[in-house]
């Protein structure tokens, strides 16, 4: 696959921080039930995801997220990838966010068995690469039920 085109990626990751991205929608969906971030800004320096969400999370789930988040980066999970053409995609993964004139093979970023998505980004090789994750502060919108998560990586 290394010679095929896939669609064009107009950012530059910093490999730590954008698999945590991963990590930290995985976490998000599995401690509340949503889907993954509607925006996420995800930076060397400090970045910030986005969530719809049912009810404000406590200051209790907010270390939760901390703790989980730092336990899988120790873990050492693998950072692999896989291809998949758009009309066989995992049942785990949805083609929902997709461009609409994505290629017809997939590039499929899997952690461990922790998550799966499409994605074209770096990535580091294994979750220890990351680093330690701070979360640095969330805010809550009550009209919106948006839940902004900032962290960085150290």
């Amino acid at each position: 696959m290394a010679d095929y085109v896939f669609n064009d990626h107009n950012k530059e990751e910093f490999p730590p921080a954008h698999t945590a991205e991963h990590l930290l929608n995985q976490t998000m969906i599995r401690m509340f039930g949503c889907g993954r971030s509607f925006n996420a800004h995800v930076e060397r320096k400090k970045s910030k995801m986005s969530f719809h969400l049912d009810q404000k999370p406590s200051r209790q789930d907010e270390r939760e997220i901390e703790n989980r988040m730092n336990e899988l980066i120790a873990q050492d999970l693998p950072v692999t990838f896989e291809y998949a053409t758009i009309d066989n995609l995992p049942p785990e993964v949805s083609a929902d966010r997709l461009p609409a004139d994505v290629s017809d093979t997939i590039r499929l970023v899997r952690i461990g068995d922790y998550d799966v998505c499409p994605c074209i980004g770096k990535h580091v090789r294994s979750t220890s690469q990351i680093g330690r994750f701070e979360l640095l502060g969330t805010n809550w919108d009550e009209h919106e039920h948006s839940f902004r998560v900032r962290f960085k990586i150290v």
